[in-house]
């Protein structure tokens, strides 16, 4: 290997090959032996397309411009539900939800529904003889309101079944009875919920009854299994499996791991009956995920599958389980799981990785921390050209994953392996209020947002500096939403870093108070507190104590995080001289779909830690314009 400079070395993974294999999957449900999915298509604007397989051949049933994404919460899921030989879709742009026969793939998709895009509609079920769903109206009062409802899939009548919550999800009808999730603000879906279940004589609902849950339960996903509804619940202080039935609320296995996640989209699934006594679940223990198989009358788990460093959207097959499998050396793929030998065989899957010798394996660490030990996957730089030279530690990305009440994962990233390949450690670090370790660890974040999470990061970065890992002469840090906000909280309240990327990040707290969706409403009140607190963590009231470059990145259309924020504190460091750099997105909401915007983000952000740093990146990338760049920052490292 020939030695080089860390940071400047040439890798095979450009911005291309990222926004080129992000296909991404979700939302996989079966019938019978067909499969279906959601796939995203970056090349096409970000449009998503519903796939359907059978007898091992895979269509698209939802040609352009369609495109089946709910927009409930903002954040959508549910978006799809099949009823025989037709599929019911909620298309993106107007909200609507059409039909598209399964028997007459060529013919154009029905539109069902009559309204506009401030109707909407997710958490699609199949009643029997029409669809169930979450309901959101926009206009009619001072916030969006949320109900219940079932649609007559021959007139597109929406009728109301049940209303009064702040928020509804996970319509579950069987027979004779439809079970359902409700909370009221100030809640998120994973600080409390209730589990109602209903008479149901397919026109009304009649005696809701709360039969789980509350302000401090937070339950998910529930599913029947016969005259048995089966449910995640972390009354306990983690999400396990309980059911109830005609005896009451009982736990079906007692464990200290999570058998279910946060709620930040409709319609995801965890478990999924197998049996009338069996389950098999997706289990994860300190951030560590597996597939067990849970018999519900001995509660007992027993492993399944480990192989996969991800698994999600389960769905029952014939033969066993699909689901969607990460790997840390292989994209995301659709995966089916035989029961009767434990074999799996892949369904669909991404383009191919790069060589094993480019790909840069995760590391777990344990390191300790202000409120106690937190969580990291660490990635050391590695290409098969390459090596460091005598003497020099690698620059070092430390990345915060959104949510904030989110986890990050150690399957395979693109956006590490671009750093990695090219001559960077990435730390990926599961702060306090990362999911997959409990609530207790989740709830370090009440009210302590843009404090512990900030602490776990820098004593990441400081365990690893003591470990001689990386140069704390260039430490960097990224993240998005949520985490663009740990980022810059970092930025301005530590003093480890030397440069940060934002994007769509969070500046000012009483802005994303003021303005948010819905949803999010009174998450930041949770998080952080009063008003006082909100101003005294909002990086933006606090630019003289930020020092040191930030690249921002923009949606113009972002409604969850709108752009004044990033240009307000582009507006600050500029003034201040510090240099800064901001790209706005037209088109784009929060986050990026389309594939060139993707593309232009990464090439950006590497340009300019490239330029703050001093290195000579080995490929020639698009200008980045700067603002107060010093000329000294053009003397580069890049040779051997």
């Amino acid at each position: 290997m020939k030695p080089k400079a860390y940071g400047a070395w040439p890798s095979p993974i450009d911005a291309g090959t990222i926004t080129s294999a992000t296909k991404g999957y979700a939302e996989l449900n079966a019938l019978d032996d067909a499969l279906f999915w959601l796939e995203s298509r970056p090349g096409e604007g970000g449009r998503s397309t519903l796939i359907h397989q059978a007898d091992g051949v895979a269509q698209e049933i939802t040609p352009a411009p369609f495109n089946p994404r709910s927009r409930v919460h903002e954040y959508g899921g549910g978006s799809y539900c099949v009823a025989g030989e037709n599929v019911y879709f909620v298309h993106f742009v107007d909200q609507n939800i059409y039909s598209v026969s399964l028997a007459d793939r060529l013919g154009k998709p029905r539109r069902i529904t009559n309204g506009d895009a401030a109707e909407r509609f997710g958490d699609l079920a199949w009643d029997g003889s029409a669809l169930l769903a979450v309901r959101e109206r926009h206009g009619i009062a001072a916030e969006p309101v949320n109900d219940l409802v079932r649609i007559d899939i021959a007139t597109g009548r929406v009728a109301a079944l049940h209303q009064g919550h702040d928020f509804y999800a996970a319509p579950r009808p069987a027979e004779g009875r439809v079970a359902f999730l409700v909370w009221d603000h100030p809640n998120m879906p994973w600080d409390g919920t209730q589990l109602l279940v209903a008479d149901y004589d397919g026109e009304r609902l009649v005696d809701a009854t709360a039969v789980a849950g509350g302000a401090t339960e937070a339950i998910v996903q529930p599913t029947w299994c016969g005259d048995r509804l089966v449910f995640a619940t972390d009354a306990d202080g983690y999400w396990n499996l309980f059911a109830y039935d005609a005896s009451g609320v009982y736990c079906l296995l007692r464990d200290a791991a999570e058998y279910a996640g946060p709620a930040w989209q409709l319609g995801t699934t965890y478990f999924v009956p197998v049996g009338v006594d069996h389950l098999v679940a997706r289990r994860v223990a300190d951030g560590e995920p597996s597939l067990v198989v849970v018999d519900a009358s001995q509660g007992l788990a027993s492993p399944l599958h480990e192989g996969f460093t991800s698994y999600a959207s389960l769905a029952r097959t014939p033969k066993g389980v699909a689901f969607i499998a990460g790997s840390g050396d292989q994209p995301s793929q659709i995966v089916e799981l035989r029961l009767a030998d434990r074999a799996c065989s892949t369904i669909a899957a991404g383009d191919a990785p790069p060589p094993a010798a480019v790909i840069s394996t995760a590391e777990r660490i344990v390191f300790p921390s202000s409120d106690g030990n937190a969580y990291a996957y660490v990635y050391p730089p590695r290409n098969g050209d390459c090596c460091g030279l005598d003497g020099e530690l690698p620059p070092v990305l430390v990345t915060t994953h959104g949510g904030p009440t989110s986890a990050t994962s150690a399957s395979l990233n693109w956006g590490i392996q671009y750093y990695t390949s090219r001559g960077w450690a990435v730390a990926d670090v599961d702060y306090g209020g990362s999911t997959g370790y409990g609530r207790a660890y989740r709830e370090r974040l009440h009210g302590a947002w843009g404090q512990v999470d900030v602490a776990d990061c820098v004593a990441c970065v400081r365990h690893l500096i003591a470990e001689g890992q990386v140069d704390p002469a260039r430490v960097a840090i990224r993240g998005g939403s949520a985490g663009g906000y740990t980022t810059l909280a970092a930025l301005t309240f530590a003093d480890v870093f030397r440069a940060g990327a934002s994007h769509y990040g969070i500046g000012d707290l009483h802005a994303l108070d003021r303005d948010t969706h819905k949803f999010e409403s009174r998450y930041v009140g949770t998080l952080v507190g009063d008003a006082a607190a909100m101003h005294e963590r909002s990086p933006i009231h606090h630019v003289e104590r930020l020092n040191c470059p930030v690249i921002f990145f923009q949606g113009a259309d972002d409604k969850v995080v709108p752009p004044n924020q990033s240009e307000a504190m582009r507006d600050a460091l500029a003034a201040k001289g510090i240099p800064v750099a901001y790209l706005l997105f037209p088109g784009e909401g929060h986050g990026f779909r389309r594939a060139e915007n993707a593309r232009r983000a990464i090439e950006a952000e590497y340009a300019f830690f490239a330029r703050v740093f001093g290195i000579l990146p080995a490929e020639a990338l698009p200008e980045v314009p700067i603002d107060n760049l010093p000329a000294a920052a053009d003397a580069v490292r890049g040779q051997p």
